[in-house]
Order: structure tokens, then C-alpha cells, then sequence
């Protein structure tokens, strides 16, 4: 177990978490907003089994875990809180879409924030996200510091960049 909220346990993923991890992946709806590719079963299995090498590495950087229901251990998305190209503390998150409008997104927001505070002893960690995607962008405003919009060219879509800092 990495950390937890009232509801939610965040553990590191495991090979046993790739048939919801893909079917995540997969799902047009739920990537809309991060570039908006899908990918096939051959390319989510070495992304899970390349996140899971990550573990092994104890100077690690990017970390991405499995989001889970606490009283049944459901999996329900994904967390990451990674080193970026800017060298910036990044967070993000994704969830299966039968588990969106239940409030998850802000409490494992909240979650990390504390554990990268309190635990990693982060200084300072960065969000990006699509304008367009208004309930991360709700999350964002009520938690971070808006900075400013820049246009994503890899995702060919408008950012909003925020921070915050500890």
C-alpha cells in the first residue's frame, strides 16, 4: 500500500491488474482527454509490465499506481505522480468511466497531494489538463494554482498549466 483515503486504497499495480488496466486504456471516453489514442491489448501489457520495472529502480521518478476501492479492492483507474520533461513533479490520474461522477477523482487528488507533501517531501508539484476536460479542471481549481494556458502540441488541444507548493 502506497497511501490511503476514505475510500481508496492506492497499491502498486501488478500483472493481475492488466485486463482493467486495458480495458481503461482502451476506452475512448477515458483517454478523450490525454491525446486521445487508444491501445491494443499487446501495447497496455508492456506499459504495464514497463510502469512495473519502474518499481525496481529505487532512485525511481515515475511512479504510477493502481487506484482501488478500499472495502473490496476493486480497481478503478490509475495515479501517477512522475518527474516530467521540465524536471517539474507532475500528477495525474485516470479512472474507469463506472466509477467517474462519484467524487474519486478529488479524493485521490487530495490523497496525492498529501503523500507527495508529507511522505516524498516534494517542494512543489504541476498539473496539465485539457480545458475542455471541466471536471479535472474543477479538481484543479479548488486544489492548485492556475498559472496559465498553453497550447499541447502532442495532444493538439489547449492546457491549463497550475502549481502548488508545499
Amino acid at each position: 500500500m502506497i497511501f490511503q483515503t476514505n475510500r481508496l486504497t492506492i497499491r502498486e499495480l501488478t500483472m493481475k491488474d492488466l485486463d482493467l488496466f486495458h480495458k481503461m486504456q482502451n476506452d475512448q471516453t477515458v483517454m478523450r482527454y490525454i491525446g486521445g489514442k487508444i491501445f491494443s491489448l499487446e501495447e497496455n501489457k508492456k506499459d504495464l509490465e514497463n510502469i512495473l520495472n519502474f518499481y525496481k529502480n529505487p532512485k525511481n521518478d515515475f511512479w504510477v499506481w493502481a487506484i482501488t476501492i478500499k472495502d473490496s479492492n476493486s480497481f478503478i483507474g490509475t495515479i501517477a505522480l512522475v518527474k516530467n520533461e521540465k524536471e517539474e513533479c507532475e500528477i495525474g490520474y485516470r479512472l474507469l468511466k463506472e466509477y467517474w461522477k462519484q467524487g474519486f477523482g478529488k479524493e485521490v487528488t487530495n490523497g496525492l497531494i498529501k503523500y507527495a507533501f508529507e511522505e516524498k517531501k516534494i517542494k512543489e508539484i504541476v498539473a496539465y489538463v485539457d480545458k475542455n476536460n471541466l471536471t479535472s479542471v474543477r479538481i484543479l481549481d479548488s486544489t492548485f494554482r492556475f498559472i496559465k494556458e498553453i497550447y499541447n502540441e502532442q495532444d493538439n488541444c489547449i492546457d491549463r498549466y497550475y502549481k502548488l507548493s508545499n
